[in-house]
């Protein structure tokens, strides 16, 4: 199915691009999430008419992510698990944990934009993570992982 374009999509193309994917990503993702339409003709001459509108409002966010990424750059979220002698976590501490500590110190984030490339993390000790805000914008973390006193 060839489809439009109407934002930038990491690995397909940016915006007003003529892609060709599978019909039900299409139908059921890109379309319905306002990311693509139908290439038909009357959609091209539509697309044209709101191209630098749509470019703008592109712009506008992206650069908001940017601001957002400086505020975000070099933040320090520290997480207190259960832990043995060795420094091995009992469980782990996933994006979603990430994202809490995040919002606790006023940084709103999804958990989807925290990246674990190595996944969970499961020892005590900092680690660099990124935070993608935009498809084109990263900022890096630092999550440290500390062993939760133990009350008596």
């Amino acid at each position: 199915m060839q489809i439009i374009l109407m934002e930038k999509v990491g690995t397909l193309g940016n915006l007003g691009d003529l892609v060709n994917v599978k019909a039900g990503y299409a139908r059921n993702f890109l379309i319905p999430k306002g990311k693509a339409k139908r290439a038909t003709p009357a959609a091209l001459k539509e697309f044209e008419v709101k191209r630098a509108e749509l470019e703008s409002a592109a712009a506008a966010k992206l650069a908001a992510a940017q601001a957002r990424a400086e505020e975000l750059s070099g933040a320090l979220v520290r997480i207190a698990r259960k832990a043995g002698v060795d420094g091995r976590l009992f469980g782990s501490v996933t994006n979603f944990d990430v994202s809490d500590g995040l919002r606790a110190l006023g940084f709103e984030v999804e958990k989807s934009a925290v990246r674990m490339p190595m996944g969970p993390l499961k020892t005590i000790g900092e680690t660099q993570l990124e935070v993608a805000l935009h498809g084109d914008v990263l900022a890096t973390i630092t999550v440290a992982v500390v062993a939760e006193q133990m009350k008596l």
